[in-house]
């Protein structure tokens, strides 16, 4: 692969925060199902007030049925990142593409099976204004949204854009409105729990950390031939 990446610490920091997450999710999936008291009582009445907003308030909740099955959909989301890797495949840096979409499978891998196993049921209403399918923890939407917008600012931050740059600032601030914003749709909506939507965002950014991590273990170890380009 062509060009040169900065120098940084070989994925430590990204595993250290990739643990932390990952445990945090852990942690409050556990709470959430128990359930822990004070934390169902946070999920009904969040539920409950957006839900009656949704009701009162029916154009806001088209404009959330728009950005949630459109805007900030997951299919959008996994066709930029499939762009990501059309373009990272035409520059030649196939190892990259094929790491970045590994990471997008292990996220849907993890997303699938804990809802699976898991089994939490969605929020019911007499009159509900959206429907969705599948179990609710972790949101799917949300841990796209989270996995999908880590993953392009590690590109970017492996391409040498510094954190202090305009760009990033930017960069950053898109992706800590789309990740918030999906979670707020899906709440309004009234088809998740908020413990649904925090876990699916500690899932989503833990998995890209992870995957962030590996790359920089095995880009030391000398078993890819290359790194992002710059």
């Amino acid at each position: 692969m062509r060009g040169v990446t900065r120098a940084g610490p070989a994925g430590a920091w990204q595993a250290a925060a990739a643990a932390a997450l990952g445990a945090a999710a852990v942690l409050l999936t556990s709470l959430a199902l128990l359930p822990w008291e004070p934390l169902a009582v946070l999920d009904r009445s969040t539920a409950s007030g957006l839900h009656t907003a949704a009701l009162e308030h029916p154009a806001p909740t088209r404009t959330m049925r728009v950005l949630t099955d459109w805007v900030w959909d997951p299919w959008t989301f996994r066709l930029l990142l499939a762009a990501v890797c059309v373009r990272l495949l035409w520059r030649g840096e196939r190892a990259a593409a094929y790491w970045v979409a590994g990471t997008a499978l292990v996220g849907a891998g993890v997303q699938q099976g804990m809802k699976a196993a898991l089994g939490r049921e969605r929020p019911h209403w007499r009159e509900p204004v959206a429907s969705a399918e599948y179990s609710a923890m972790p949101s799917g939407h949300v841990l796209t949204a989270a996995l999908v917008c880590t993953v392009l600012l590690w590109l970017w931050w492996e391409r040498g854009t510094p954190v202090t740059s305009a760009r990033w600032r930017a960069g950053l601030g898109t992706a800590a409105v789309s990740v918030l914003g999906v979670a707020f749709t899906r709440l309004w909506l009234g088809v998740h729990w908020l413990t649904d939507t925090v876990v699916g965002a500690l899932l989503g950014t833990a998995v890209a950390l992870a995957s962030a991590a590996a790359w920089a273990a095995l880009r030391r170890a000398e078993r890819l031939p290359g790194t992002v380009s710059g």
